[in-house]
């Protein structure tokens, strides 16, 4: 009897909404098959039977792990009992590899099909990593082109299948300019500069208040409006207060909308920066961690970059501003430089666009979904 219940681990933001995508597709193709495990609102609106919402295990740094270590044993521990009393059979992975990678070794050893959807950054932070894939993946399912080779070099069965921010692009329902400026008090005759300032709490404390001093400047010189686009798990009341002494305007839940009409941004490093890349706006990348955090990630990293367009064109498109560079004065010298010299500006755009020429057409979801539903019927 083939086995239709599938264990599925997203432990974060970005990992809800491409979970909750993945569910849709197989179940178009696969509508009595059962979810059960790690996952947040969206996924669980396409029917996730969740343990854990996603919102609770999005922990951040060295620091950040070891002082949730108690709960991430717990976490483990409800997971692997939960696969014992409802034999399921079947495991997807979604990016989250600090905890995924742990728990697929021991969901191997009771025999489930391991399937891996969004790779863990292997060839930028630690490729000796690569023996745990070998033993505990049986299926990687890779969104950039790039990953095939990594992986089919060290004899992990993989498939590239489209990265899913393009299919969401291709999907979105665009507001257009009149109705955004009517639903949110815009400007129609200003430029706007969109500030995204990333999705977890800490981050944002982090990074956000020389952000705001940077963009209050720039606008005041540029004469441009700036809008801050509030993550769907953030409190807008937050980015509110820390905003205090502004006129910014606080938008949750339409980046996509904002990015389509957005002249320039500042994106906290992480997905933000491949969307905004599609889009095609010129930007400039920041990144801030603990002190320990980044002293330890200079040590592992392996790439010149961190801004994922930089990382698959292979060259630095967009200016990167990491650690102790996140201040007033260099965001605001990086912004200008874009805004002053009209063919930088004009250079970017093109190489922005050069980037969603390398990720193909989308359809990410659906190819994982055929892949998956694939293995489900071969039982």
């Amino acid at each position: 009897m083939t086995n239709k219940k599938v264990l599925i681990i997203a432990g974060e933001e970005s990992g809800d909404m491409h979970g909750a995508a993945l569910i849709k597709e197989i179940k178009r193709c696969e509508p009595d098959v059962k979810f059960f495990g790690i996952g947040g609102d969206r996924m669980v609106n396409e029917g996730l039977q969740a343990q854990f919402h996603s919102s609770d295990t999005a922990f951040l740094g060295f620091l950040e792990v070891v002082k949730h270590l108690p709960f991430i044993l717990k976490i483990k521990k409800t997971i692997l009992q939960l696969v014992k009393s409802e034999e399921i059979g079947r495991v997807i992975l979604i990016d989250y590899p600090g905890f995924n990678l742990r728990i697929a070794k021991d969901l191997k050893a009771m025999g489930l099909d391991v399937i891996y959807y969004i790779s863990p950054q292997l060839w930028a932070w630690n490729k000796k990593r690569i023996e745990k894939v070998k033993q505990s993946v049986d299926k990687m399912l890779v969104v950039f082109p790039f990953e095939v080779d990594f992986y089919r070099n060290e004899g992990v069965d993989v498939e590239f299948v489209g990265h899913p921010v393009i299919d969401r692009l291709n999907t979105q329902e665009y507001l257009d300019r009149k109705s955004l400026c009517s639903f949110f008090g815009l400007s129609c005759d200003k430029e706007y500069l969109l500030v995204m300032p990333g999705s977890r709490l800490q981050e944002i404390k982090r990074i956000y208040p020389e952000v705001k001093k940077a963009a209050k400047k720039i606008s005041e010189k540029y004469g441009l409006e700036v809008i801050v686009a509030c993550a769907s798990n953030i409190d807008e009341d937050l980015i509110e207060r820390m905003s205090t002494g502004t006129n910014f305007h606080i938008i949750k839940g339409r980046t996509y909308d904002l990015l389509k009409y957005a002249k320039v941004a500042i994106v906290k490093s992480g997905t933000s920066t491949l969307e905004t890349a599609l889009f095609g706006v010129p930007f400039v990348v920041v990144y801030k961690t603990t002190n320990l955090t980044y002293e330890i990630g200079k040590r592992v990293v392996k790439l010149e970059h961190i801004a994922m367009p930089n990382i698959v064109s292979g060259e630095t498109v967009v200016e990167e501003l990491i650690q102790h560079d996140v201040n007033e004065k260099k965001i605001y010298e990086s912004v200008a430089s874009l805004l002053d010299d009209e063919e930088k500006y004009k250079t970017v755009k093109e190489k922005l666009n050069g980037v969603r020429e390398l990720l193909g057409n989308g359809d990410a979801s659906v190819n994982a979904a055929k892949i998956i539903c694939d293995r489900i019927n071969d039982d």
